[in-house]
């Protein structure tokens, strides 16, 4: 962020207002951000011993990594399930030399953070790859799963990718992603926005035909840029999972809505339920459904919050 600073202030200011219950999972996540950086100052001191021990393969060297240790809990679940099910262990398909950083890591977080688990989040990672164009170098900025499909074309044996073509089925033996995910992940890279376009796609199109599409690296690729960013396509919201978020905040506003009713009744006495309804719908500061408002009336007659007049 631009300041954390400042960040921390609304925090406090939050805290003040609505309670430390409010703001717990904030603190959480500043709290796991500092805690990430002391992480990585003995990570680093760590690797510098054992590079002059001599006990680090010189390939190793040439990547710059950054781990952060997040807490379950504070932070939103990402979406894990982009992973093919036929995969028992994704860390096969990575790059020789990433799994052994990765294996290093989890040794030394292992030995000084004893009764702890690690679980990888790879949909959040971000990958900046060394690419190599006809008119020059460039510095990719990709997500994890860009960076495992443009890594199929690297070079072969005899040097050549200008001519390498891959089918769909190519990259997914090398890329273990269920099938709408990995569409998704390389439409981002040869159908994205113009000066992003790193893979060229034959037929050209937006859709992609898994039976008859082939993939080529687009070695004539210009950007004026030296570091380029290539976002990937964001999955779309369903219907389903809107009414579903929708349903989990109402859910959140029970109490809220409970509180309007009674404050209602307490200052009319008496009301009926079609007048409560449309007062109810006028005072409330967030939309809400009328099948919704008489279920939190009747929960508050069971409760005995609310009396049904013996007449009605």
């Amino acid at each position: 962020s631009a300041s954390e600073d400042q960040e921390k202030y609304i925090i406090s200011k939050l805290k003040a207002e609505c309670g430390s219950n409010y703001t717990s999972k904030l603190e959480g996540m500043f709290a796991d951000m500092e805690l990430s950086k002391d992480i990585m100052i003995q990570y680093n001191n760590h690797i510098t011993e054992m590079k002059n021990n001599e006990s680090i393969n010189n390939q190793d060297k040439k990547i710059d990594i950054y781990f952060q240790v997040l807490t379950t809990g504070f932070w939103p679940t990402p979406q894990q399930h982009f992973i093919s099910s036929t995969t028992s262990n994704i860390q096969t398909y990575f790059p020789n030399n990433v799994q052994n950083i990765q294996q290093q890591f989890i040794k030394f977080y292992d030995h000084n953070y004893q009764g702890r688990r690690l679980t990888w989040s790879y949909s959040l990672d971000r990958c900046v790859l060394n690419a190599r164009f006809k008119k020059g170098k460039k510095e990719l900025e990709v997500s994890f799963y860009q960076a495992l499909v443009l890594m199929c074309f690297n070079l072969d044996e005899s040097n050549n990718y200008m001519d390498k073509k891959l089918s769909f089925s190519d990259i997914q033996t090398k890329v273990p992603l269920e099938e709408s995910e990995l569409k998704r992940t390389i439409i981002s890279l040869c159908n994205g926005p113009i000066g992003t376009r790193v893979i060229v796609k034959e037929p050209k199109g937006r859709d992609i035909n898994v039976n008859t599409d082939t993939f080529r690296f687009n070695n004539d690729f210009t950007n004026a840029l030296y570091h380029i960013k290539i976002k990937p396509i964001q999955l779309r919201e369903t219907v389903e999972d809107s009414e579903k978020v929708n349903e989990e905040v109402f859910r959140d506003r029970q109490y809220q809505t409970d509180a309007v009713i009674v404050r209602i009744m307490k200052a009319r006495k008496t009301l009926s339920h079609n007048n409560l309804i449309s007062e109810l719908l006028s005072q409330l500061k967030y939309p809400a459904k009328t099948v919704d408002l008489k279920k939190r009336i009747e929960s508050l007659i069971e409760r005995e919050y609310l009396k049904r007049q013996d007449d009605d």
